[in-house]
Order: C-alpha cells, then sequence, then structure tokens
C-alpha cells in the first residue's frame, strides 16, 4: 500500500477534519430546522385569533355578550370582522354600549357576518354581488374587481386572517341583515317622510314597483331635498300632478343592487324612468348628477342601507330628469 509522502500529510489531515466539521455542521443544521418547524406556533381559532387583536375588542365584547365565542372556536367557519372604528361608525361607541344592547340584536348582527365554510381571497370569483349565505340564514353580496373586495358595499381592508377552524376578513363596516323592504326603510325614517307622501301620492304603481322582489337600488331625497326642490310638506306633495311626482320618482331607482362600492366614477347609470345619471365616485363619497338638476349633484349622506328587495341611499338633492 503507498503511503502518503510526509510533506502531504498535514494537508490529508485537514482535508479529513474540514470533511468531519462539514459533516457535523449539517447534522446540526438539519436539527435546527426540524426544531424550527416544531417550534411555530399552531394558529389560534377565530375566537382567540379576535380576543388577541386589540382592533376587534368590541368585536370581542359583542361576541361574549351574544354568547358565541364557543361557537366560533369550532367548525369551518369565515367571518367578515368589523374593525372597533366599524362598530363606533355603527353606534356602538364602546363595551358598555354593547352590553346594553339586546343579546338577540347582537346574535342577529354577528352570525350575518359569519359563513359556515372557508372562503379565502382567492376563493372569491371576480364578479359583482356574488350571493353568500350566512349562519343567519341572510345573504351576503360579495363584490371582487379591480379595487378590491367589498361585501355589502363594506371594504375588506385586509383578508386571510388564518385561523386553525377558518378564515377572518376586516371590514370597515358593520353590516346589518336586511328586515325590510325598500318602502318600509322609508316609512321607519323620519327624515324620508317627503319622500313617503311622494309614494303615496304615486300610488299603486310606485309602492308595486318599489315594493317587488327586485333587486332594486333607491335613491333617497331627504326631507330637505325635497323642499329644496320646491316641495315645503306633504300638502305641497300631494298638490303636485301624480305623472310629475312619478316621472321624478322613478328617475331615483335603479333596477338593480349598486353598492356605493360597486360604482365607478364617470358611469352612467340607467334608472327605471328611462333617463340616465352620472355617478361621481372620489375619496370624499359618491354623488349622482341628474340631467336637470344643472351640474349640482345630489350627494349620497348614507349608504347602502339593505333592504330585502335591494339597496337604498340617501342622498341630500332631488335629482331631475
Amino acid at each position: 500500500m503507498m503511503s502518503i509522502p510526509s510533506i502531504l500529510r498535514p494537508f490529508s489531515r485537514l482535508r479529513m477534519a474540514t470533511v468531519v466539521l462539514l459533516s457535523a455542521s449539517l447534522v446540526t443544521l438539519s436539527g435546527c430546522n426540524n426544531d424550527d418547524d416544531d417550534d411555530q406556533p399552531a394558529l389560534s381559532n377565530i375566537t382567540d385569533a379576535v380576543v388577541n387583536n386589540a382592533d376587534f375588542s368590541l368585536l370581542e365584547a359583542a361576541v361574549v355578550r351574544a354568547g358565541l365565542a364557543d361557537a366560533l372556536r369550532t367548525g369551518t367557519l369565515t367571518v367578515f370582522a368589523p374593525t372597533n372604528a366599524a362598530f363606533q361608525a355603527a353606534g356602538f361607541a364602546n363595551e358598555a354600549a354593547i352590553n346594553a344592547a339586546p343579546v338577540e340584536t347582537l346574535q342577529a348582527v354577528l352570525q350575518y357576518h359569519v359563513v359556515g365554510q372557508r372562503i379565502g381571497a382567492a376563493d372569491i370569483p371576480t364578479a359583482a354581488n356574488t350571493a353568500v349565505p350566512t349562519l343567519s340564514n341572510g345573504t351576503l353580496y360579495v363584490t371582487k374587481d379591480a379595487t378590491g373586495v367589498s361585501v355589502n358595499g363594506a371594504r375588506v381592508t385586509q383578508a386571510d386572517l388564518g385561523a386553525s377552524n377558518g378564515v377572518i376578513h376586516v371590514i370597515d363596516r358593520v353590516l346589518m341583515p336586511a328586515t325590510q323592504n325598500i318602502v318600509q326603510i322609508a316609512q321607519a325614517n323620519p327624515e324620508l317622510s317627503l319622500l313617503v307622501a311622494a309614494v303615496t301620492r304615486g300610488g299603486a304603481p310606485v309602492l308595486d314597483a318599489l315594493s317587488a322582489a327586485g333587486p332594486l337600488t333607491v335613491l333617497a331625497p331627504t326631507n330637505a331635498a325635497f323642499q329644496a326642490a320646491g316641495f315645503a310638506d306633504a300638502a305641497a306633495i300631494n298638490a303636485a300632478p301624480v305623472q310629475t311626482l312619478t316621472n321624478i320618482l322613478t328617475y331615483h331607482v335603479i333596477a338593480s343592487r349598486a353598492f356605493s362600492t360597486n360604482l365607478t366614477d364617470d358611469a352612467t347609470v340607467t334608472t327605471a324612468q328611462g333617463g340616465t345619471l352620472r355617478a361621481d365616485v372620489s375619496n370624499t363619497g359618491v354623488s349622482f348628477l341628474g340631467n336637470g338638476n344643472n351640474n349640482q349633484t345630489a350627494k349620497v349622506t348614507r349608504a347602502n342601507i339593505l333592504a330585502t328587495n335591494g339597496v337604498v341611499h340617501v342622498i341630500d338633492r332631488v335629482l331631475l330628469p
């Protein structure tokens, strides 16, 4: 057997030592990688994920008040989760306000935010108003387009927060289930009493149209808007020709479900009257311009009121065809 020349022996020993060290390093690294995998924290369930997020403290209070904490720990669910700011905008200023709300009301509202399957953002089709059933037996209308994802007009501000039993999408508004049709919504709002008087004056054709299955979108002028248009009170409305009122009212109706987030700037919208409106969408909100309004737009002051047969947007000006 040939021996290693003496001058090469140190290098040979060094090479062998290097191989041993590299092998040991690879074993160590492999062990570290396995340890890292083992140390990955398990995903929290949906209830715990809500509890651990400071921006969900009002949602947490509502879940506890409604007695739904355990229900959100099991099953496979998707939750559209309103932030604290969303709850405050809906009139729940703090936990005390939530704890003062009827339990049944909170249960109905919260279950309307929950879908009984996992729906990630990638699973949502690019379309307007995809109907999705909720645990409350209601329907959510989910839109995905170039601007993002919205549900009933509420924007998804953060998608795909993972949970062990589903997924959470953060939204910027509390979703209210529909319990009334468009006419009933107007009748229940004192600021829309002149609109109700005009609809009543229009008679069965108008009442029937606004109570139909739809879907419809109604741009609802406030009392102040009617007064600015020359209808000082219900008596003035009842003195107006029926055909005049019918022409104006049907100009405020769109034969589709158009949430504010479905609208694009400068889009032309066809009304039930046969004329068109122009939508003005900006960072400050949504407005509509009627052909007879001399470039004075009607601003949406309250958007996306869900009805059983469509959606209502309250506006500050009567639109004229």
